[in-house]
């Protein structure tokens, strides 16, 4: 009878080291888990307690309340997050629509504007202010645009180009002082022919 009960008396000790290493590997896990996901010293050190006192039921209390993501883990997302705004934000606009543009187009789809334009010599696109080519050294022309671009409201428009002038001879005589339905003979415009 003495080896049964020396026997029972090494499986209680047995068990009872093993119940409180767990417990000891609960509240160790709790603590370190709580500082991975939160800088909050208290709020760590407030965890381990809970789980040291409600034991089984704490851990399951901490799980269920503990934040969604580690530190490391949301400075991964926001550095993801921050690859992809980069991404967006580097992709080049037109500076007459807004549009977004290639960086290897020499004009806007969208609104004709003129974005870069070639070397003389080696055909590389390059800006429209520079004065040398960069990949072969190559001065270059100023750029001079063929026509004038208004920009209102991120739309395009064109000036009309000036009307030709009109020969005086289809013009009718500005002096004469007849009215045609109220308007004077100058608003009015009509054909001379000096043949007659």
């Amino acid at each position: 009878m003495d080896n049964l009960d020396t026997g029972v008396l090494i499986a209680i000790v047995y068990g009872g080291v093993v119940i409180a290493a767990f417990w000891l590997a609960m509240i160790i896990w709790a603590y370190r888990d709580m500082r991975a996901r939160s800088r909050d010293g208290l709020a760590s050190l407030l965890v381990g307690v809970m789980v040291a006192i409600l034991t089984v039921p704490g851990l399951f209390i901490y799980i269920m309340l503990r934040p969604r993501e580690t530190l490391s883990e949301a400075y991964e997302r926001s550095l993801e997050e921050e690859a992809l705004l980069q991404e967006i934000e580097e992709k080049a606009h037109c500076p007459g629509c807004g549009q977004r543009v290639d960086s290897a187009w020499q004009a806007c789809p969208s609104c004709h504007t003129r974005l870069k334009r070639p070397c003389r010599v080696c055909n590389h696109l390059l800006e429209l202010s520079w004065e040398i080519c960069p990949y072969c050294a190559s001065p270059q022309n100023q750029y001079i645009p063929e026509d004038a671009v208004v920009n209102t409201s991120r739309h395009v428009a064109r000036r009309a180009p000036e009307p030709p002038a009109i020969s005086d001879k289809w013009l009718a005589n500005s002096g004469t002082s007849s009215t045609t339905q109220g308007y004077a003979a100058s608003d009015v415009p009509q054909y001379v022919d000096d043949n007659y």
